[in-house]
């Protein structure tokens, strides 16, 4: 009920727009029981998000795989498309991560600690499994903080197309993806053969897919 109320808040009104007072105004309860469950407006929407995560059907698909080199690939292609095409309401927060970043950092706090519980576990498993077929080479230190250098580089990366007329022009978007695809995936340790191998599959799916659809 409190989840319902808040997205259509959100969505009405945005971040700044919104406040808890409105939120449990528009569940029909008092702003102190809203607070029993949620103690701020960061800890609510990155609720939303997190819930909206779960709830996205690449994702959860992605998920139940079983760890391995292919995952590990579709993961960092995940991530660099979702970071690299982001619609409006997707810009937004990433303006709202790199506001909290500046100011006192409690809403990117609780999206990371959100996204390390749905996706690190998933993450360390893939790595291990590449490594072990040969795939990558061992990881010297914190597994983890591999997929918080991708996560980073691709949020940064995506940071400079935020203003109407980019910081920054890399060069076409198809060339981007794969480009920087391969430098996350050299830098989590896979070797190029692998890259190669995995990256190829990933885009001769995606290109039946496409031929298909303009068929049908």
């Amino acid at each position: 009920m409190i989840l319902g109320a808040a997205k259509r808040c959100f969505a009405r009104h945005g971040y700044t727009g919104t406040t808890t007072k409105s939120v449990a105004a528009a569940a029909a309860i008092s702003e102190a029981l809203l607070f029993k469950h949620f103690p701020s407006k960061a800890a609510l929407y990155a609720e939303i998000l997190s819930d909206e995560c779960e709830a996205d059907p690449a994702l959860i698909e992605l998920l139940e795989r079983e760890p391995s080199t292919a995952t590990l690939v579709e993961l960092i292609r995940g991530m660099v498309q979702h970071f690299l095409g982001p619609d409006q309401e997707e810009a937004q927060r990433l303006r709202l991560m790199a506001t909290s970043h500046l100011d006192d950092g409690e809403f990117a706090r609780l999206l990371y600690a959100k996204i390390e519980t749905l996706i690190g576990s998933i993450f360390v498993a893939s790595l291990e499994r590449a490594v072990a077929s040969g795939d990558a080479r061992p990881c010297s230190g914190e597994p983890l903080n591999l997929f918080w250098f991708a996560h980073h580089t691709v949020m940064t990366a995506a940071l400079t197309r935020l203003p109407a007329t980019p910081c920054l022009v890399y060069g076409k978007g198809e060339d981007l993806e794969r480009q920087l695809c391969e430098f996350l995936l050299r830098g989590i340790g896979l070797n190029d053969a692998a890259i190669a191998s995995h990256l190829g599959h990933i885009q001769a799916a995606d290109a039946g897919r496409t031929a298909i659809a303009e068929s049908a």
